[in-house]
C-alpha cells in the first residue's frame, strides 16, 4: 500500500528509509497543522495526497510552504520544562498513572 508520511522530525524519518515524506517544520505533535487552522490543516493533507501521486522515486522528500508563526521564536522554549512548572507536571503524571491503573482493573483499554 503506498504512504505519504506527515512528520516533523526531518533527520530521523529521512534515516529511516520512507517512501514519502511531507516534513512541515513544526513542533513534535502537530504535523498537520497549528490546532484549529482547518485551512492549513487542510492544504497540508491535500499536499500530501498529491506527492502521493507524483513521487516518481522511493525517498521523496517534499517541504509544506508553511510556517508555524512569524518568526521562529517558538523554537527558544519548545517542550521547555521551568522549575515553577515541576511540582503541577509531577501531579499530573501522578494523576495519570492512577487513572490508568483504575482503568486497567476495570478492564478498559488504554486510552492514550
Amino acid at each position: 500500500m503506498a504512504t505519504v508520511i506527515l512528520g516533523s522530525a526531518l533527520d530521523v524519518v529521512e534515516h529511516c528509509g520512507v517512501p514519502r515524506f511531507l516534513f512541515t517544520d513544526f513542533p513534535l505533535g502537530n504535523p498537520c497543522g497549528r490546532p484549529f487552522d482547518t485551512s492549513m490543516q487542510r492544504a497540508i493533507v491535500v499536499q500530501g495526497i498529491d506527492l502521493l501521486e507524483r513521487a516518481e522515486r522511493p525517498g521523496t522528500t517534499e517541504r509544506t510552504p508553511f510556517r508555524w508563526s512569524d518568526d521562529e521564536s517558538w523554537r527558544d522554549h519548545y517542550m521547555e520544562v521551568r522549575p515553577e512548572d515541576l511540582a503541577e507536571l509531577a501531579q499530573r503524571g501522578e494523576a495519570r498513572r492512577a487513572r490508568r491503573v483504575r482503568e486497567k482493573a476495570e478492564g478498559k483499554a488504554r486510552a492514550d
